[in-house]
Parts: C-alpha cells; sequence; structure tokens
C-alpha cells in the first residue's frame, strides 16, 4: 500500500514508534526492504538519495512503485536529501509520494526560504516535505554527505522553522554521522536535545545517521518524537559483505540467482533486526482500524 509519508508518520508519532526508511540504489534492495517489512507486518519507506538515482535512471521508479502499491503494509517513496528544487521536481515527477529538502548548509533564513518554496510545489500534490535544520556528520565511506562538524538543532530555530515553512517532518541534528564510525567513537546521542525539540515543535521529527548507533539510544528516541528512521550502512555492509564471502567461496559462481540469494538474506536480517529496534513490527494493523 503506498502512502503519503505525512500519514505514514503521523500514526508512528502517535504510538511511539518509528518507521524505518532504507536506501536502496538497485532492485535487490527493494526486495530486501518490502520482503521484511511483509514478514515483519511492519510500514517501511523506501528512500533513494540522488546519487542513486543516477545509478539506476529514472524509470526504476516505476518499477518501485509498483512493488510498493501491491504490498500488503503501509509504504512511502521518498527523496532523501536532495539539495535542490530541481532534484525535488524529479522525483516528484518519478512519483515519489515524499521529498526531503536538504538546504541545512545555507543561513537559517535561506534554509526557510527554499524549504517554503519546496513545500508549496510539494502540498499542491499531495506529497510531503521533510526539511533539516542543523548539520549531521559524515564519516568515512558514506556518499550521502554531511558535515565535518556536527551542528546540533536548537529548539527555538526548530519551532520557527516549522511554523514558517509548513514542512511535514523535520530531520534533526543531535549526533548522529553518515556511514560507519570506524575510526571515531560512537556518538552519545543528544536524547535530552531531541526531547526540548519534540516540545517545541510537535510533529514527528527524522533520525538521519541510523546505522552503527547504540541500541539502547536508538530505542529511547522514538520516545521523543522520531518516527523516521534512516538507515542504509548497516543494510548495504551486510549484502555486500555476504557477497564478498559467497564469491570469495565460489570464485566460478556468475548467475544472479546464485549469488544474490544469500546476500539478500543477510540483509533483511538486519533489516528486520532494526525493525524489531524501532517497535514498528507488527505496527501495520495500525493502518487499517
Amino acid at each position: 500500500m503506498l502512502m503519503n509519508m505525512k500519514e505514514l508518520l503521523k500514526v508512528a508519532y502517535k504510538h511511539n514508534f518509528a518507521v524505518g526508511s532504507f536506501n536502496v540504489a538497485n532492485s535487490e534492495f527493494v526486495r530486501v526492504v518490502i520482503e521484511a517489512a511483509e514478514e515483519k507486518n511492519a510500514p517501511a519507506i523506501i528512500q533513494i538519495h540522488p546519487n542513486e538515482i543516477e545509478l539506476v535512471g529514472d524509470e526504476f521508479i516505476a518499477y518501485v512503485r509498483e512493488k510498493c502499491r501491491n504490498t500488503k503494509v503501509p509504504m512511502a517513496i521518498h527523496l532523501d536529501h536532495g539539495s535542490s528544487v530541481k532534484d525535488v521536481m524529479r522525483a516528484i515527477r518519478n512519483g515519489y509520494t515524499s521529498v526531503m529538502i536538504d538546504a541545512s548548509h545555507a543561513s537559517f533564513e535561506d534554509n526557510i526560504s527554499i524549504t517554503k518554496e519546496v513545500v508549496k510545489i510539494a502540498h499542491d500534490v499531495n506529497v510531503s516535505v521533510e526539511a533539516e535544520l542543523g548539520t549531521i556528520g559524515s564519516n568515512e565511506g558514506s556518499s550521502e554527505g554531511g558535515a565535518d562538524e556536527i551542528l546540533y538543532t536548537d529548539p527555538e530555530d526548530a519551532k520557527r522553522f516549522v511554523e514558517e515553512t509548513g514542512i511535514d517532518t523535520l530531520a534533526v541534528a543531535i549526533g548522529t554521522s553518515h556511514g560507519q564510525y570506524k575510526h571515531a567513537g560512537k556518538p552519545k546521542l543528544r536524547l535530552d536535545l531531541l526531547e526540548e525539540i519534540n516540545h517545541r515543535v510537535g510533529i514527528p521529527l527524522v533520525l538521519h545517521g541510523g546505522s552503527d548507533n547504540k541500541d539502547e539510544e536508538i530505542s529511547q528516541t522514538y520516545l521523543h518524537g522520531i518516527a523516521k528512521i534512516n538507515l542504509s550502512t548497516d543494510m548495504k555492509s551486510a549484502f555486500f559483505g555476504e557477497m564478498r564471502r559467497f564469491l570469495t567461496e565460489q570464485q566460478e559462481a556468475y548467475e544472479p540467482d546464485v549469488i544474490m540469494p544469500s546476500a539478500r538474506k543477510a540483509a533483511q536480517k538486519v533489516v528486520k533486526q532494526k525493525m524489531d529496534l524501532f517497535n514498528s513490527t507488527n505496527k501495520a494493523h495500525l493502518y487499517f482500524s
């Protein structure tokens, strides 16, 4: 069941769980997410970064939409880290049900102005909008971007930003980074800051950089307004790690139906664990009551 993300997250926010939003860059990852979601009876979001759409092409979204429409669980298709109105327009034309405009590196006033423009365009065609305030860090190996230094989201700025832009959900910076924390200690998430932001804004919040963080901290985030958690690195690392192992052991293998199943299974294991962690397992029924 394909949904607008605003409606998808409204339920999660009300019932204190987070919907996993998983970056895909080929049809195997689409299968990973959808099959895991159906097995766990959990809502899920398939998101595609501009770098990823350059790999697969615009036509790929028709396939993703068809797969999502035919699922038994609530799904949304989301543009991850669109950096311009052009990125947003491309996503809307391709059939995404949600877009992110990331103008967090601009000045506060410019971020508001750019985001307002996107909200007007997207809401006119029933597409939801996510924006970002503050900056997410970036670790080695990530192609999603980020900042060398994390700038935490200011609660009062967040309140004004939400009121002036009319966004549906806000990505906040509370200490996470994209990628894996190989050469840096895992950060301690600012749950106190998250609680204050949630109190001020009253809309579903988003946690970027959901991979490779402490489970005990992640499990607290959706109690304080996080309704969407982005995940890419953990899932992709499991998939390609298993593929490397398989191809090393079976160097004569070349057929996809021989190579892919074990890699897909490894990635699905991670996705299902995350759905349990995010408390979204067995929550699909809430969308049909």
